[in-house]
């Protein structure tokens, strides 16, 4: 039963909070502007779990006392080798469980947004446009690609917004940069794929862009993510610089190396040219310049973490 008290002012309901960016879409947005729900809701939230919508009644029966104008999906199932092992439990969070909220969206009329990822495309030759064909390789890229189609669907003026290799400040302490920090400052060798090539995205512009491509009335396709496209051995060895990690404990290896199940899109990136173009003030800043941003609560996080080594 859900015991959130309802209030009668409309707020954007924000599924994901305790992600990157769903915890920077709150911190921007602010308590009096946000519903939150979770699958495991804290005190004050609304309970809603994207795996157990199977109806639009499902999604109506939870969502209808609460009054909305707006509803943030950025929540989903992104370990892309735990989608290999459950297939139907991937579909059913980032596809039908976000196309069902985004008809209750386009039912009140309100705006809805949708993350997906660079995996819709099979890595042949990135960086990939807002209309080049998908061709997913793996079954996240598949439940992604399906939750792009049935949310459009569903809502057709819904905001569909792709991105890739999200860093920087995490509060969960969960991105690539944390698990790099974690082995590079206790003295752990790392294997970084050397083929696996993207454009790193900032946690806090691509939140800054989110809320502000809804405020003004965004809809359809963007690419959100960083100008510089790199392969994740680059990558690892700028954020290795910037922090005065010792970048000597990175080793790059070919993807196949790392026996990972879900296959990978190797010459990948997204070009985010059209967001660049209709909105120049939202673009996401270069690596150089996001690490130098982020970097005291880096540098906070790397303290505490010799600290207690």
């Amino acid at each position: 039963m859900n015991t959130h008290p309802i209030s009668r002012r409309p707020k954007s309901l924000l599924i994901g909070a305790s992600g990157q960016i769903g915890r920077l879409v709150f911190d921007l947005l602010g308590t009096r502007r946000c519903l939150l729900a979770s699958r495991m809701p804290a005190s004050g939230e609304l309970a809603l779990d994207l795996a157990q919508l199977a109806t639009p009644a499902d999604a109506e029966a939870i969502l209808a006392p609460y009054p909305l104008d707006a509803i943030y999906c950025i929540a989903g199932m992104t370990n892309v080798e735990a989608c290999e092992d459950s297939p139907q439990l991937a579909h059913n969070i980032n596809s039908r469980g976000p196309a069902l909220l985004a008809q209750i969206a386009a039912q009140r009329q309100i705006p809805f947004v949708y993350f997906s990822t660079e995996y819709i495309f099979d890595g042949a030759a990135g960086p990939y446009r807002e209309d080049d064909d998908a061709n997913p390789l793996s079954v996240y890229g598949k439940s992604k690609w399906q939750g792009e189609l049935a949310v459009l669907a569903a809502c057709p003026y819904a905001l569909v917004l792709r991105t890739t290799v999200v860093y920087g400040h995490d509060c969960g302490q969960k991105n690539f940069v944390y698990s790099l920090m974690r082995a590079l400052t206790a003295g752990k060798p790392m294997q970084i794929p050397h083929d696996q090539i993207s454009t790193p995205t900032y946690n806090r512009d691509l939140a800054a862009a989110t809320v502000a491509l809804v405020e003004r009335g965004a809809t359809g396709i963007y690419h959100a993510c960083g100008p510089e496209r790199m392969d994740r051995l680059e990558f690892a060895r700028a954020v290795a610089a910037s922090l005065s990690l010792d970048s000597s404990l990175l080793t790059g290896v070919p993807t196949t190396a790392l026996g990972q199940k879900a296959p990978r899109p190797l010459s990948a990136g997204l070009d985010s040219g059209k967001l660049n173009r209709l909105h120049p003030h939202l673009a996401i800043r270069p690596l150089t310049h996001a690490l130098a941003d982020c970097r005291s609560d880096l540098a906070t996080f790397l303290h505490s973490s010799s600290t207690l080594a």
